[in-house]
């Protein structure tokens, strides 16, 4: 990892001196006339078949290293945000001497063919993007991106930041004022990042702290705490007359002391006033809390179209380090708060330090869909590296000219390519946190909304690591990785698997360390029990490459078992290809692991008798006639898969297994398929179940089996693979009631059977999800949900167990929640052998493939009504069986009638038979269910979440200001008048002098 970030921040750093070199020998022409190729103008012809100007023909050809869009990989485009012109003198120039980093963008990616977007984003709007792509407007024409409101430009660009935004609510603030005054807010707020801090308080006769709950301190400026703010926002209402002094004086004591807590940024501070007046030029105030240092920058934006006190609140910024800005309509917002970014840079400039930064994971919207990116595959998670570019001109090195920012992305799914997952063991996972402890990656990270909505979700970028590990309820993983530490901790966990319906508890052990050059530390966890053995073996290479190249064998798609990424020349290989020239040493300058090849090689001879074994039983027609069976299967500790159909791929019931559609029932980078996971927790030997939450709803009625194949040797037991089969849920349940009507009586006839009205029969998996049940709807439910009473009972005795579970990142919205009529069985004694001996018919009528058992659990998911998705935090139940009950019985008081059952494990499978008496009226008992429950904060505890501040490592480099800063480049809306520049110049002197 430390070599990637290293490489990517080498490419940003060569793109910084190019810009820098371009520009110094760039002398500015506002009469130069320039045609570039404009992104979204490009190849578009007029009415008569023209080009349009800034258009021209642009050559385009699909590029599958750019999410299979069209791009040019010899030129860049350039974008202008849509309120701005595109032939602006100002942007012009900038475009043409930037021109220059068209060699440096195709020079980077021919050295590091890994490396995806490259940009410049400059400090006067416009966008260079490499290689090359067509923008798109959205339906109203519009381009919503403008390069310097986005976290990796503002981070580069400044330095860490507490901020106190004043909001002047008198009385002469009512109506479009205090409309735009909020759009102003807002917009600050938008460039604020996980590394600022702030507090908005409005002010008029008195003060009022917007969320009064933060009454004298700083918030951090992460995603959840701004749309809090952004809520209160909309409550102010103009009264009364503005006493601004008061305000300025609240606004520095907070300022001074927050900082001397140590929690805050501990750099750069402002203050952010948004007024439409200031009577006086408050002097006393800056004179008590401010001067001569001058820490607290000042930045007065005047809203509305009168100048009256433009020079007063012109006067406070150059007096105070700032910059004076005037807003008269909500067109100008945007562009006037931008300003004052360009002066939190002005130290770095002068300093001329080229920080890195890094940011935080996050999916940039417009940028997908202006390059209209295809939906299905969804938005893709990435960081960028940045660093700022820096005017180098003598004449300009006291104003600290900002000249923009470059950048490039790195896909974070890249990043967990690198991982040795094969190393890790079926439940090990690697995963990596920033210097604020958000993840940047993580198994359990879900940035997207569910049920296939790919939309993001609102906080998704602001997960805390202690949101997923949340059985460290001390942080100490998560604090010890924040503080950049190395060395190892451990704890019991409840991983959850299938959609969070179902759980796996497990003793993780934890190892972490820092990411040399970047703000991110990576861990990784190894489940006990797993991952400590690894079982090899030696075959030829030529026995091991012809049985890998079977056409039912398939590698894991997101491992790495040669990089194709890193020379051009190999990027068309398939992994199986680069192992063929790699170990036939034709490519031998390919990287490669070894040992892992050698492994899979093995894996591919080992298993290669399966594919005549399953070819023989599809052609004997007696063995699966009515097609029931699908689909067998089989996967490695290795990621080599093999696949054999029984029927047309057409014809499957469930057409996403073992595809990339099915996420969870795939080899991938973040965790080995389900029912792999699923088979290596049940007892050696034993068959696991399951009906695929993913598809239940989508009627692709089908049950899945699988079962862990373990090498026993004395004290050593690593499993080595999985196999299961995928058959139709029809097939297995007309199995299950075949069996159930067989009796080994010497007359055959059954005393009792599932077709007696008097009872109901369940065949339930061991987290109670129904498989085969006589009323059809039931089938996938919780068992809790129609046998309430029972389920409630089962608990009670022990047969069951509830485990609660956290979900830190879940949507709450309305569930239409359904109750089915719950059903039973008369003398529980006098059946159990009756029970027993269907369990035993059933498993011999059942096994016609004796080689594995399937696992039956149920996806339920019913449709539910929906209203809007909000973020919260919820409770929410899962039930596991206990392996040492193997049967019980048990009776239910039902209001005086008592209602018997039996519940029965079936023999080498996580099956439950249940026979339920049906005679008694039990449906006054609650259903046992599974819905999350929200958890409601009260407003005191709401209040105490607001203000604790987690455990964070500031960034190391800090430029708050500079001795040599230029402090008259402070406002240009209006000129100062010749009484203010002269009461100016006595306070600018004496600062100099000091």
């Amino acid at each position: 990892m430390e070599e990637v970030f290293r490489k990517k921040a080498e490419a940003t750093r060569r793109l910084v001196e190019a810009a820098e070199e371009a520009h110094h020998e760039h002398e500015e022409n506002p009469d130069l006339q320039y045609e570039y190729y404009n992104a979204v103008l490009i190849n578009e012809v007029d009415e008569v078949g023209n080009n349009v100007e800034l258009g021209g023909e642009f050559l385009l050809e699909p590029n599958d290293h750019f999410n299979n869009l069209s791009v040019n990989l010899s030129l860049s485009v350039v974008q202008v945000p849509t309120n701005m012109y595109n032939k602006d003198p100002d942007i012009v120039n900038g475009v043409y001497w930037s021109e220059a980093l068209n060699k440096v963008f195709v020079d980077n990616f021919e050295r590091d063919p890994t490396l995806i977007w490259q940009y410049f984003g400059s400090a006067k709007g416009f966008f260079r993007q490499y290689p090359g792509v067509k923008w798109h407007p959205d339906e109203h024409g519009v381009i919503g991106f403008d390069c310097r409101n986005r976290k990796w430009y503002i981070q580069a660009a400044t330095s860490p930041k507490d901020v106190v935004i004043l909001v002047d609510v008198s009385g002469s603030m009512k109506g479009l004022r205090l409309t735009i005054a909020r759009q102003t807010v807002s917009s600050i707020l938008d460039t604020l990042g996980d590394d600022d801090f702030f507090n908005i308080i409005a002010y008029n006769q008195e003060i009022h702290y917007v969320e009064p709950c933060l009454n004298g301190t700083l918030v951090r400026a992460d995603r959840t705490n701004k749309d809090h703010f952004r809520e209160h926002l909309d409550k102010l209402f103009a009264k009364g007359i503005g006493l601004l002094g008061d305000a300025l004086a609240e606004a520095f004591t907070i300022l001074n002391d927050f900082n001397q807590t140590g929690h805050g940024s501990v750099c750069s501070q402002a203050i952010m006033l948004v007024t439409d007046g200031a009577t006086e030029m408050y002097d006393d105030v800056f004179e008590k809390y401010n001067w001569p240092e001058r820490k607290v920058r000042i930045f007065p934006y005047l809203i509305g179209r009168e100048s009256a006190f433009a020079d007063n609140l012109k006067w406070m910024a150059c007096a105070n380090k700032g910059y004076f800005s005037q807003i008269s309509t909500l067109a100008d917002v945007q562009e006037n708060v931008m300003r004052y970014l360009h002066v939190m840079s002005r130290p770095k400039v002068i300093d001329h330090e080229h920080d890195t930064v890094w940011t935080e994971a996050y999916v940039d919207s417009a940028l997908s869909q202006a390059h209209k990116l295809n939906d299905k595959s969804g938005p893709s998670l990435m960081t960028t590296v940045a660093m700022p570019v820096f005017s180098t001109k003598n004449e300009t090195k006291n104003q600290g000219i900002l000249l923009g920012v470059v950048g490039t992305d790195i896909p974070l799914q890249e990043l967990m390519k690198l991982i040795p997952k094969h190393m890790l063991g079926i439940h090990g996972y690697a995963f990596a946190i920033t210097n604020n402890g958000y993840i940047l990656t993580h198994p359990d990270l879900r940035p997207l909304y569910q049920e296939g909505q790919k939309r993001r979700k609102p906080n998704y970028s602001s997960v805390d690591l202690s949101e997923v590990e949340w059985e460290d309820k001390d942080d100490i993983l998560r604090n010890a990785m924040v503080n950049r530490r190395t060395g190892a901790f451990s704890m019991e966990v409840k991983k959850t698997v299938d959609r969070g319906r179902r759980v796996l508890k497990m003793h993780n052990d934890y190892y972490y360390t820092d990411i040399k050059g970047t703000p991110f530390s990576v861990g990784v966890a190894l489940s006990r029990g797993h991952g400590k053995y690894f079982f090899r073996g030696n075959v030829s290479v030529e026995a091991g490459l012809r049985d890998l190249e079977q056409p039912d064998v398939a590698l894991a798609d997101e491992w790495t078992y040669c990089n194709t990424e890193e020379q051009h020349e190999h990027r068309h290989l398939t992994q199986i290809q680069a192992i063929k020239l790699f170990m036939t040493g034709k490519r031998p300058h390919l990287k490669c692991d070894r040992e892992l090849i050698q492994e899979v090689l093995f894996d591919a001879v080992v298993t290669a008798p399966l594919e005549a074994y399953w070819t023989g039983l599809a052609l004997n027609k007696s063995e699966n006639s009515d097609k029931g069976v699908e689909i067998t299967f089989l996967g490695t500790r290795t990621g080599l898969s093999r696949t054999n159909l029984f029927v047309p791929a057409d014809q499957l019931s469930n057409q996403d297994f073992l595809t990339a559609e099915d996420k969870e029932g795939v080899f991938n980078a973040d965790h080995f398929p389900l029912w792999y996971k699923r088979a290596a927790e049940q007892v050696p030997g034993t068959f696991v179940y399951s009906i695929p939450f993913s598809t239940a709803l989508e009627n692709k009625s089908v049950v899945l089996a699988s079962t862990a194949i373990q090498l026993l040797d004395d004290r050593k037991s690593p499993i080595v693979a999985a196999v299961g089969i995928q058959m139709k849920l029809e097939f297995f349940q007309r199995k299950f009631w075949t069996a159930c009507r067989q009796c080994t009586a010497l007359d055959g006839k059954c005393s009792i059977s599932c077709d007696n009205e008097d009872i109901n029969c369940y065949l339930i998996d061991n987290n109670g999800f129904i498989l085969v049940t006589e009323e059809q709807s039931q089938t996938g439910l919780f068992f809790g949900e129609v046998e309430g009473a029972v389920m409630n009972k089962l608990l009670q005795m022990g047969s069951f167990k509830r485990i609660t579970l956290y979900d830190y990142q879940a949507l709450c919205r309305e569930y239409a929640g359904s109750s089915d009529s719950a059903r039973t069985l008369s003398d529980p004694f006098s059946v159990v052998k009756w029970l027993l001996t269907k369990l035993v018919i059933f498993l011999l009528e059942f096994n016609l493939y004796s080689w594995w058992n399937v696992d039956l659990s149920v996806k339920a998911q019913r449709p539910r009504g929906k209203t809007m998705m909000v973020p919260c935090d919820t409770v929410y139940p899962a039930f596991v069986s206990e392996r040492t009950i193997k049967e019980t019985t048990g009776n239910i008081d039902c209001d005086g009638c008592i209602r018997s059952f039996v519940i029965q494990q079936i023999p080498s499978s996580n099956l439950f038979m249940v026979v339920v008496d049906n005679k008694c009226d039990c449906s006054s008992a609650p259903p046992v269910t599974m819905d999350p429950i929200e958890i409601m904060y009260n407003e005191s505890l709401k209040c105490d979440r607001l203000k604790f501040q987690k455990d964070r490592k500031k960034p190391e480099s800090c430029h708050p200001f500079h001795p040599e800063e230029n402090a008259m480049e402070c406002g240009s809306a209006t000129r100062l008048s010749s009484g203010l520049t002269a009461a100016l110049l006595p306070l600018i002197a004496a600062t100099i002098s000091r």
